[in-house]
Parts: structure tokens; sequence; C-alpha cells
């Protein structure tokens, strides 16, 4: 409200809706309890009832379907807001994890496991993590709803799971490598949405391609060899299959599975920007 709106209306982004559709009680009533999107049958229907062309009310769905559809102001808020926090967390997440023995061998992970030590720093970055996805969780069902909102939904889940089991078993070090992973794209993602928003096709472009790289590299190459290659293997050598290894490794598995179908669709949108010439 107070930094991404002023923001938005310096870069041109207007405050102003679709193209409104007349009132009418009949077609009110047709769009909301029985089809947005009606069929030939029932548009023939719907002209002979009001004495309407076929193209006029076909072209009444159209804006009252776009009515409901959010501002492009609204929609640059919200990623604003997500951009300024993954990128503020990934760059707290680095410098913390920089000094971090495990950072850079895993295998401290599970040394003294599960007597090790809780630091402050270590705390504030779990649960500023934990709220920021019960936040998303909760938003979910009031703030623009996409495409892949189940997807997101099952993946909510499983980081809200993960985060909270990993704390109550003291597993904080791996879960912060985890959660430092994944902030490494996302906030590329939503710089690329700001581009596309304020209509800087080539910064959009530029975004999103390295936003694909990144993912790919982090998700499908250092997640899988480098986090599950330790929850796997080196956990299991070091302090043997403890009672909840199966659960926490389950849900790692899960977030790999989602990793790949967001793969395949970053890499078909890819393709389509090369041939269309434009993301």
């Amino acid at each position: 409200r107070f930094i991404a709106k002023p923001c938005a209306i310096n870069l041109g982004i207007q405050d102003s809706g679709p193209h409104r559709a007349q009132p009418n009680a009949i077609l009110e009533k047709v769009f909301t309890s029985i089809t947005k999107s009606p069929d030939g049958k029932r548009l023939e229907g719907l002209s002979k009832q009001l004495d309407w062309d076929v193209r006029k009310i076909q072209r009444w769905f159209r804006h009252r379907r776009n009515q409901d559809k959010p501002t492009t102001l609204t929609k640059f808020c919200e990623s604003m807001w997500r951009f300024t926090f993954y990128l503020s967390i990934f760059f707290y997440g680095i410098r913390f994890l920089w000094t971090a023995p495990w950072f850079w061998d895993t295998r401290q992970c599970w040394y003294n496991y599960p007597f090790q030590p809780l630091t402050s720093r270590l705390y504030y970055y779990y649960i500023l993590e934990l709220a920021f996805y019960w936040s998303l969780m909760f938003s979910q069902f009031t703030d623009i709803k996409r495409k892949d909102f189940l997807i997101m939904f099952v993946h909510h889940l499983a980081t809200i799971g993960l985060i909270t089991f990993s704390y109550m078993n003291n597993m904080v070090r791996v879960g912060t490598l985890v959660l430092c992973l994944h902030d490494a794209s996302d906030f590329l993602l939503e710089a690329a949405k700001l581009a596309n928003y304020a209509k800087y096709q080539r910064l959009c472009d530029a975004f999103f391609m390295l936003f694909g790289v990144v993912f790919i590299v982090t998700r499908l190459g250092i997640y899988p060899f480098w986090i599950l290659n330790t929850t796997l293997f080196e956990s299991w050598e070091l302090i043997g299959p403890y009672p909840s290894w199966w659960l926490f490794n389950g849900l790692l598995i899960t977030l790999q599975i989602l990793h790949i179908i967001w793969s395949y669709l970053i890499v078909r949108t890819a393709y389509k920007a090369l041939v269309r010439g434009k993301v």
C-alpha cells in the first residue's frame, strides 16, 4: 500500500480494471449459477429470451469474466511483496550459512545429532520462513487465483510440514540448506513478473531466463545430489535409520517431484518464448 503502489504508479501502471459488463439480471444468474462460458445452444436460448444478438451475449460474458480478474497494479503489489521477502531472506540465509560448517560439509548436519545447539540466528531464520509459508497458505485463498493453485497448495503443505517437523526433531542444519536453496530462484521469478507488469519486456525475458537456469541447476542438480544425498545416505551411514527417517525423506522427495513438474513447465515456457520472441 505505501511502497509497492507508489512504485507501480511511477512506472505508469494504472489502477483501472477491465471494461465492466452492463447490468443484466438474467445473464448474471446464468453466469453465477450455471456457466461462465455458455455453449451455442444456451446462447441461442438467451438470444431469444432477451432479444439480443448472439455476439452481443458472447461479448457480455467475456466482459463479465474479465471483470473478476485482478488489475495489473494488484498483481504488481503482490509480486513486489514476495520479491522483497524472498530477496531479503535469501541474503540473510547466505550470510548466516557462509560461516556454518555444514554449508561446506553436509556430513556436519549429522555429527552429534540430535544434541546440536540452536543459535538465535538459526532460530529466527527458521521462524521467519515458517511464518511466511503459513501466511502464503492462508492468503492463497484470498490472493490472485492462478492455474497452479493445487500444486502450490501441496507445496505449502509439504514446506510447512518439513519446517515444523525438522524443527521439532532438531534437524535444523539440513533444514537451513533446503530453505536457502529454494530461496535462490524465487526472487528472480518475482522480478520477472514485476518487469512484465511494468512492460519492460527485455528485462522480463532476461530475468525469466536467469530464473529458469538457476531453478533447474538448484532444484534438479544441487537439491538431489547435495540435499537428498545427505538426508538419504549420509544420515543413514552416520546415525542410522532414525524413527522419523521415512517421513522426513518422503516429504523431501515430494518436493523433488514438484521440482520436476515445475522444471517441465519452465522449459516449455522458455521454448514458447524462443519461438514467439518474448515471454
